[in-house]
């Protein structure tokens, strides 16, 4: 039977649960141990699929093409934990079944409440995933802040799991924060005192207190802590802010977090360390031999998380290389009403992520066209192939006009259009081209050289593609089809051949690249991009 490790958070939001959990994951791999992690979101979305990136950063996506809350990306990049739909909890799927249970007549005679249907109904999903994967040890973030609302069904369904288990089978991590008061010139653990207090009074009580703090806790403080917290010194875990996130494990390695883990679920291994992932990945992180310069020319610039996926596999993609990957980072309004040389004059690279909508696209368009006439490798990630598709059709197939209808529906040449099933959709929750497809590369090509396969499998996520109306008029001027999806003839990358690197895929590889496997193409970016600036 699988144990369980469930991680809340209090004070404030964005404490960083989600990378303490894929940490944890890491380091409990790093013991033999395998793992599942779950994500519970309380929000009332079914997903984060219809919700605008301002709102809640990027939507990542499983292979089974779930759009889930970006902390699944985390997941993925630290730990080999398989992720799917049921890695995703949130509120509106919970009560969504429950709901329809209900109608069905499922709980006929019996009044429908909080407690024990929703509550069973959250226990339910979290057993399902540790069954279903089989799993040593399942660990389930709690997403929110103690105290919220929204957040309390969750919080009873892990109280009544811990108290079902028994304490050798269920852990209860809570992560908090240590402000340091500036005009004080203190370090406060008051806020922790409170969050902990608020926890204990809905019946849970952390035996690990994981501290965000921008200082080094004193013993005087660990000790004061663990005292009104009612938690052993040695389990008031210091959590500092660290220059990268892949540095994480190695910081609670050293506090000794995994030794603690494993002896209060009782679990006997021996330490192999985390070797590998500081040779490999935190060396070349810390001292890279090299540097880059890459451009991100998108919409949601202003919003970190928007592109958090497509940062860390740039981050990758320059670990492999053994290069520091600087972003620059470029609003493609920003481009339309400001011209491009001041932005892109230095970039050794530029790259065009995903996205929505019209707002901006004249801006990237421009980008594309001043990266292909310069010879400036260029990655085009979605919407970015869409873009560079639309940019070769006006300016090098002579197409005028030639737009996406998700732009321009009167559009006299669209070169990028609807997909067939797409013009019957009317729900727009979970109904675009989602998860894992197949596609088959061509040997002359870029991507080919880069991946090192014939066949490969991506994650999509989209409603429009390249209309292949067009395919002849644009290859019979230069434009290569690298990738075709096998089954339906699917353009999923493109290339210009006389071009140092020039390539545009319709899905997502960001969602599959790690740290210490960069993504094929991230990889092939970026030494591109090295020898451009070379």
């Amino acid at each position: 039977m699988s144990k369980y490790i469930f991680i809340t958070g209090g004070v404030v939001s964005s404490l960083g649960k989600g990378i303490a959990a894929a940490s944890i994951g890491k380091l409990l791999e790093a013991r033999g141990l395998k793992t599942a992690i779950i994500k519970c979101d309380p929000y009332l979305n079914v997903d984060p699929g219809t919700m605008n990136p301002y709102q809640h950063g990027e939507v990542y996506v499983t292979d089974d093409g779930a759009e889930t809350d970006l902390d699944l990306g985390h997941y993925e990049r630290f730990t080999h934990t398989r992720l799917s739909m049921d890695s995703s909890i949130t509120a509106g799927k919970v009560y969504y079944s429950v709901i329809t249970k209900e109608r069905r007549g499922d709980y006929l005679g019996k009044t429908v409440q909080i407690i024990p249907h929703i509550t069973d109904e959250i226990k339910e999903r979290i057993k399902k995933v540790a069954r279903a994967n089989d799993v040593d040890v399942t660990i389930v973030e709690i997403g929110g802040t103690v105290g919220d609302i929204e957040s309390l069904p969750f919080l009873e369904a892990i109280r009544q799991l811990r108290w079902e288990l028994g304490e050798s089978y269920a852990l209860n991590i809570h992560v908090t924060l240590l402000p340091y008061i500036k005009s004080a010139g203190e370090q406060k653990t008051k806020p922790t005192q409170h969050s902990v207090g608020r926890l204990r009074e809905i019946g849970i009580i952390p035996q690990i207190l994981m501290c965000r703090t921008e200082r080094p806790i004193t013993q005087e403080q660990r000790e004061k802590i663990a005292l009104f917290c009612n938690v052993d010194v040695e389990a008031v875990i210091e959590a500092p802010d660290v220059k990268h996130i892949y540095e994480v494990p190695w910081v609670f390695k050293k506090e000794g977090l995994d030794d603690l883990i494993l002896k209060k679920l009782n679990i006997k291994l021996p330490d192999r360390g985390i070797k590998a992932w500081e040779d490999g990945v935190l060396k070349r992180l810390r001292s890279p031999a090299r540097e880059v310069k890459i451009a991100v020319v998108g919409k949601y610039i202003t919003l970190q998380d928007a592109y958090k996926s497509i940062y860390e596999a740039l981050a990758h993609g320059g670990i492999a290389n053994n290069a520091r990957v600087n972003i620059v980072k470029i609003d493609s309004e920003e481009v339309e009403a400001h011209g491009l040389k001041k932005y892109l004059k230095d970039a050794q690279g530029l790259l065009i992520p995903g996205g929505f909508g019209s707002r901006g696209v004249e801006g990237k368009i421009a980008a594309v066209k001043f990266a292909r006439e310069n010879n400036i490798p260029f990655f085009g990630i979605c919407l970015g192939m869409q873009i560079s598709t639309i940019e070769f059709a006006r300016n090098v197939a002579g197409l005028k006009g030639a737009n996406s209808t998700e732009f321009d529906k009167e559009t006299p040449n669209p070169v990028i259009s609807l997909i067939e099933e797409q013009k019957e959709v009317k729900d727009m929750g979970a109904s675009m081209r989602l998860g894992a497809f197949n596609c088959v590369l061509d040997k002359g090509s870029k991507s080919f050289e880069a991946y090192k396969s014939e066949k490969i499998s991506e994650r999509h996520r989209h409603r429009y593609e390249f209309n292949n109306a067009y395919r002849q008029q644009l290859t019979s001027k230069g434009l290569s089809i690298a990738g075709l999806n096998p089954d339906r003839d699917l353009v999923e990358i493109i290339e210009i051949k006389d071009h140092p690197w020039f390539v545009g895929c319709q899905f997502h590889p960001e969602f599959k690249s790690k740290p210490d496997s960069a993504h094929p193409l991230f990889k092939g970016f970026i030494a591109a991009a090295l020898d451009h600036g070379a």
